[in-house]
């Protein structure tokens, strides 16, 4: 009997096993998210200051955003060969550093350190490509859920990668630095050739809102899940075999979404491949005429509309432009309406990379990017000196909450987004500013550090820094068209490592350093009446790094963060008010 050999083949050409498939991929892709834990060994080991580690920070950032390699070879080579250049970057570059880091391999300059570093997190620009581009392609139809969930799975690693790392339960906190050298590769090894295009995928199928729907499910599940163990690691002293216990229920629930492919593959779905193939499919004529004809329509009107128009009811603001496309589309018939040469494209339509960079809007949603995103980036770079400042002895847990509540944001914030333009017709990046006046508030908890802040501080942070990616690139999309989106996404992510050079590297660890040089001068004059214990201090300054002690060691940063902040939200509504017309255009004919 060929049925079970033909419901496994169905298995393993299943889109939804590829979409299982690639959101394992970015369960561990998120790597770059583990820094706040990974610095705190590499400056204790190598006795670095805090500027020579935000230097690795933004070395790390540029390998995490820098993608147009991946994006190419994904183009021209098999996803699998894609996938394993991204493991073999990501076992060289971490795989060194832990050698260096325990002393089997000798030490580096900080500048080949920060190559390490570079090379090691770029991996998971391979991982995250491979998984993005095969998934976007199997689900034509579904791009924004596919993209939102793919993306929250990366931002959720971090949470991920910290449970399994506890559960190993050992005093060796380099050995953290081993697993992320070793840990994804393995995964993704395991998944390279079932992350892939498969064909016959051309409709929407009745069961795929379903799916959609339990895949969310599982999401919020797995999320709340994961904080609730933090939490209770963080305020209570488990055993061990509890943190195995509750590892292991944390792998089931990553498990559980492979019940979609199988229970597909193994029962007839409500429209399979071959009545799929058998579904008409518009014509070309019928494509691309309304298409050509909404372009004429949609720059004319903007020539040739009354300034007026806009401030009018919806209703009457639609009878308006109606009868304005009619005289245009009759004028054009007559050949009586005179097109003008346009120096470029207007704002809703086709942009090339150059043709944005001379756009006012693109420059706004680049530097409130900029602001916005660095900030938060820079928070979650220093996660760890922060916590220790404080005297938190167990800094793992803020990097967990920062990447739960990371994904969180970005699941929220396009869902939020998509309601205001939806159901408002309002611009999308005023869920940006939105999102930009919850960090500052978060900087300012983190300026005070009362008790407790630190929970309400990582929480703002998080929600806000994951909305940024996934407000900016559908706003980007509808400002500046989908057929360059691919460089003009690419562009506005070198926002990210930018403001991290800027924050980080040039006013959050020079204050700290400051800070820490300060205390360690009061601490030596204070012990100047006992001889045996200033020396015995100057051979320990010799050789560990100084570190900064209370709330004093961030406090000017993050003041400093929040005011730019609030700059990130003035730009962000000063593009709301400038796009607001597009998004009329665009959303308002929806609404009645």
């Amino acid at each position: 009997m060929g049925k079970p050999q033909g419901r496994l083949g169905s298995l393993l050409n299943n889109r939804w096993l590829v979409f299982v498939a690639g959101m394992w991929v970015q369960a561990v892709a998120g790597i770059g998210y583990l820094f706040g834990s990974l610095s705190p060994v590499i400056k204790s080991s190598l006795g670095y200051n805090q500027r020579q580690i935000a230097s690795l920070g933004v070395a790390k950032d540029l390998g995490d955003s820098i993608g147009f390699l991946a994006g190419t070879l994904c183009e021209i080579l098999p996803l699998w060969a894609a996938l394993f250049i991204g493991v073999l970057q990501n076992f060289f570059g971490y795989g060194w550093v832990w050698l260096i880091v325990t002393g089997r391999a000798p030490r580096l300059p900080l500048w080949a350190m920060c190559i390490l570093i570079f090379v090691g997190t770029n991996g998971e620009t391979y991982f995250n490509t491979a998984a993005l581009v095969s998934c976007v392609q199997n689900f034509p139809k579904s791009r924004g859920p596919i993209v939102g969930i793919l993306k929250g799975f990366a931002g959720l690693s971090g949470a991920i990668l910290t449970q399994i790392f506890a559960m190993m339960h050992t005093p060796d906190h380099a050995a953290l630095i081993f697993m992320v050298a070793v840990g994804p590769s393995m995964v993704v090894i395991s998944l390279a050739f079932i992350v892939r295009p498969v064909g016959g995928h051309r409709q929407v199928r009745p069961s795929d809102q379903s799916s959609f729907m339990f895949i969310y499910s599982v999401c919020l599940i797995l999320a709340a899940y994961l904080m609730g163990v933090m939490l209770l690691e963080d305020l209570l002293d488990l055993s061990h075999i509890v943190i195995v216990l509750f590892t292991v229920v944390l792998m089931l629930l990553l498990l559980v979404p492979i019940a979609i492919p199988l229970l597909l593959a193994f029962r007839i779905d409500a429209a399979s491949p071959v009545q799929e193939l058998l579904l008409p499919e518009p014509s070309k004529e019928e494509t691309s005429k309304p298409g050509q004809q909404n372009e004429v329509v949609f720059s004319e009107l903007e020539d040739e509309k009354p300034k007026d128009v806009d401030l009018l009811p919806a209703s009457e603001r639609q009878k308006r432009i109606a009868r304005l496309q009619a005289k245009l589309f009759q004028a054009a018939a007559d050949g009586a309406v005179r097109v003008k040469k346009r120096r470029g494209p207007h704002r809703g339509e086709d942009f090339t990379l150059m043709q944005a960079l001379i756009k006012a809007d693109f420059w706004l949603m680049f530097f409130s990017l900029l602001l916005g995103s660095g900030s938060g980036l820079t928070v979650i770079d220093n996660l760890g000196q922060m916590s220790e400042s404080l005297g938190y002895d167990e800094t793992h847990i803020f990097v967990s909450m920062i990447s739960i509540w990371n994904f969180l944001g970005r699941v929220g914030g396009g869902y939020v987004s998509e309601i205001i333009v939806r159901d408002y017709a309002y611009p999308r990046p005023v869920a940006m500013a939105f999102s930009q006046v919850a960090m500052a508030i978060g900087h300012l908890f983190f300026a005070m550090a009362w008790p407790g802040t630190m929970y309400i501080g990582t929480l703002l942070i998080g929600l806000g820094y994951g909305a940024h990616w996934a407000i900016v690139p559908a706003a980007a999309s509808e400002l500046f068209g989908l057929k360059n989106f691919g460089a003009l996404y690419n562009f506005l992510t070198v926002a990210n490592p930018a403001g991290s050079l800027i924050f980080s590297g040039l006013v959050a660890s020079v204050i700290y350093d400051y800070q820490a040089e300060k205390q360690a001068h009061q601490h030596r004059s204070s012990g100047t009446l006992q001889l045996g214990r200033l020396l015995q201090l100057s051979a320990l300054n010799a050789e560990e790094p100084l570190k900064c002690k209370g709330a004093i060691c961030f406090f000017f940063s993050s003041l400093i963060m929040s005011g730019l902040c609030v700059i990130a939200v003035i730009l962000s509504m000063i593009l709301v008010y400038r796009t607001r017309i597009v998004y009329l255009n665009l959303y308002g004919r929806n609404r009645t």
